[in-house]
């Protein structure tokens, strides 16, 4: 997925393959919006008032990843990777930029946390749940949630790029 080119999800398959190839279409969409930029335009806030920053972004959809693919769906007790002293209980942060780490280490952390879930999904069926917040979530749910989650952050990068060096589209 650190390639330029980004595969179109499946036009007429199941819905397994349809949900896992949106996922990864925006997965890659969000990477693409960060190409050729250097560490600096990467952590810069460009939309101001705004803190956002492009690294951010990454940084919170690692964040975002171990949440629901670790600690929801593995049920594992997974700390925050961004802030100790972050919430576990759905209140995913990582926007603001950690010291001392660069795009490629947050790119690292967010490629590790997708290999997780990758393989935490293979191990269920869209229909399996988990317990959610008083509820039960299944996986079909949170593949659709996070569809949503990475097309919404995908927004906002268009903005950050568009505002940094003037580049649209992808």
């Amino acid at each position: 997925m650190t390639g330029t080119e980004r595969t179109t999800p499946p036009m007429n398959s199941d819905e397994r393959a349809t949900l896992e190839g949106w996922l990864d279409f925006q997965r890659h969409t969000l990477l693409l919006k960060c190409a050729g930029l250097d560490d600096v335009k990467l952590r810069t806030a460009s939309v101001p008032p705004s803190p956002l920053t492009l690294q951010g972004l990454v940084q919170h959809m690692a964040e975002v990843e171990r949440n629901w693919f670790r600690r929801i769906l593995g049920g594992e007790p997974a700390p925050p990777i961004y802030d100790p002293t972050a919430d576990t209980d759905g209140h995913d942060g990582g926007f603001e930029l950690a010291e001392g780490s660069g795009f490629d280490d947050a790119v690292a952390t967010w490629l590790a946390e997708v290999a997780v879930a990758r393989d935490n999904c293979a191990a269920g069926e869209l229909e399996d749940t988990r317990p959610f917040m008083g509820t039960e979530v299944s996986l079909r749910w949170i593949f659709i949630h996070m569809i949503g989650e990475y097309a919404r952050h995908n927004g906002h990068a268009d903005l950050l790029r568009e505002r940094i060096d003037g580049a649209v589209g992808v």
